[in-house]
């Protein structure tokens, strides 16, 4: 991959707003090559989507979010792969990773209320064949996500309690 590309990825990964005009500045070259560049970044799948980083607490939104730590039985020739693709098939999962350590995967799910997801895992997620055991933590507070910090300053009111 050109360093070029590279440049591109890390500035529209930190910045999703930067116009190709500003990106040609930024990288001293031409605003066709800087558009031809993301054209084929994004053709390769390297750059599947843009978005935003919503903070939901303003928005008084009550939707929940969970981290399930899932444990599962591999497939013959197809591994976790089989398994996970028809987990982040559901609606409700925003994200899936595999991952090392005590489990074999990280599903990210979002629901209206918490009797929504609680009942995702119950009803749909730990009764796929080959799912051992899930383990669900609910997310209480975002503080940072994708290097955006949530929090303006301590809005905790609350009297410090010292012994």
């Amino acid at each position: 991959m050109s360093g070029l590309k590279i440049k591109l990825i890390e500035l529209l990964h930190n910045d999703a707003f930067l116009t190709s005009d500003k990106l040609a500045v930024m990288l001293d070259k031409n605003e066709d090559e800087i558009k031809t560049a993301i054209k084929e970044i994004e053709e390769e799948g390297i750059i599947m989507g843009y978005g935003a980083i919503i903070n939901t607490e303003k928005l008084n939104d009550d939707k929940v979010s969970a981290l399930i730590e899932v444990k599962i039985t591999p497939q013959r020739d197809m591994g976790f792969d089989a398994i996970a693709r028809s987990i982040y098939s559901f609606p409700e999962v925003k994200a899936c990773y595999l991952m090392s350590g005590a489990y074999d995967l990280m599903v990210i799910v979002e629901g209206e209320n918490i009797r929504q997801v609680a009942g995702f895992v119950s009803k749909r997620l730990s009764v796929l064949d080959n799912v051992l055991s899930c383990a669900t933590h609910f997310i209480l507070k975002r503080y940072k996500q994708d290097g955006n910090i949530f929090e303006g300053g301590n809005d905790d009111k609350r009297q410090a309690v010292s012994p």
